[in-house]
């Protein structure tokens, strides 16, 4: 009898705390919204919705069972001198002017404002402290802060995302800036999140692989890239994941988003290629995510691929979000680069590159 009720009391405990953790995720706004039930059977037009979810259309090795998650959390409590800077870097000052000239402006891992035929774009703002739904736990972005202030962006004419994961959409930015933001571009079903923060609809476009539009008088489609997404333990994949192309009437650039490397950068390159600027991914990889994470020398393949011309690899520069050293990536996106007579750019965070200037950023400021 007394083992009954030890039994009842201790199911009773673990039903309390799913149930808290349930109520904490639907009243916690950071954590966004899953697509409606209504909005998941419209995704069946995807040739990327099987089984109620998006899958990568080849075989991507993602292992996250337990032994595996427990052997990457023990090796990221490990100490290492090298995964964050030991000293604060110098930062550029950014141009943040919208004009004719083809612009971006790096602001570390993956968030770019570009300017392209007098509009301004901003690519994947994560402008917090630290990409997690906690953001007030543990250390943050490298820099501190940025050599902006928010205040300081043009009207935005659009914010164009590349998927729904912490270190790329950002709660504590879209709050900031949605009053500024004309429209956002976003892969399907991430749309759920911005409405929940205020974001208004009629200024939301979503879009699967390979749709192809224009805005006002430029060309964008949305691409293929090897990922995954989700906020929450409960939200894996419901969300689509992508990469951009972005024309204009002098330049034409591509953003990678986040990806393993595969088949469809050759793809992307044959149908939109060539590109006068690509921002590669590249940074937070390891052997045991390998299929979703590119490495450098992967970043400079894709690179070629797409037919890039110059090269900013991203991704990198801002957090530590895997176990290599924090300036692996661009060191060996570097060398890679050289060996395969790849024009690389390496600006400053905030540190404005004019895509046709005779002159590119090549300085090792991390260094």
């Amino acid at each position: 009898m007394e083992a009954k009720k030890l039994l009842l009391i201790l199911t009773s405990i673990v039903v309390g705390i799913v149930c808290v953790i349930v109520l904490f995720m639907n009243v916690y706004p950071v954590f966004g919204r899953r697509p409606s039930k209504e909005k998941a059977q419209a995704f069946s037009r995807s040739s990327q919705y099987l089984n109620g979810k998006f899958e990568n259309p080849v075989p991507t090795m993602m292992n996250m069972g337990f032994m595996n998650t427990v052997g990457i959390l023990l090796d990221f409590a490990k100490s290492s001198p090298n995964r964050r800077p030991k000293k604060q870097f110098a930062m550029g000052t950014p141009n943040l002017i919208k004009d004719q000239e083809t612009k971006v402006t790096w602001f570390g891992h993956s968030a770019s404002l570009l300017t392209i035929d007098g509009k301004a774009l901003l690519l994947d703002p994560m402008l917090g402290k630290a990409p997690s739904p906690f953001p007030w736990f543990g250390k943050g972005r490298y820099s501190g802060g940025l050599p902006f202030e928010i205040a300081q962006l043009p009207v935005i004419d659009a914010v164009i995302l590349s998927h729904d994961h912490y270190d790329h959409l950002d709660y504590g930015t879209i709050m900031k800036i949605k009053h500024k933001v004309n429209k956002f571009f976003v892969p399907l079903g991430v749309s759920g999140h911005l409405i929940r923060w205020g974001v208004q609809p009629e200024k939301i476009e979503e879009y699967d692989w390979w749709d192809e539009f224009t805005f006002e008088g430029l060309t964008l489609a949305c691409t293929p890239a090897t990922h995954f997404s989700g906020r929450s333990m409960t939200d894996r994949a419901a969300t689509l994941w992508c990469s951009w192309v972005i024309k204009g009437k002098q330049s034409s650039i591509f953003f990678s988003g986040d990806s393993g490397y595969s088949s469809h950068f050759k793809e992307i390159g044959l149908k939109y290629g060539p590109f006068d600027l690509t921002l590669m991914e590249c940074g937070q990889y390891d052997d045991r995510w390998s299929d979703i994470h590119m490495m450098p020398e992967e970043t400079v393949q894709a690179h070629m691929d797409v037919k890039g011309k110059l090269m900013i690899p991203i991704h990198w520069g801002a957090f530590t979000l895997a176990l290599h050293d924090w300036t692996d990536p661009v060191e060996r996106a570097t060398r890679a680069a050289h060996a395969n007579k790849v024009s690389i750019v390496t600006p400053k965070i905030g540190q404005t590159v004019i895509v046709n200037a005779a002159d590119h950023p090549i300085e090792t400021w991390w260094k």
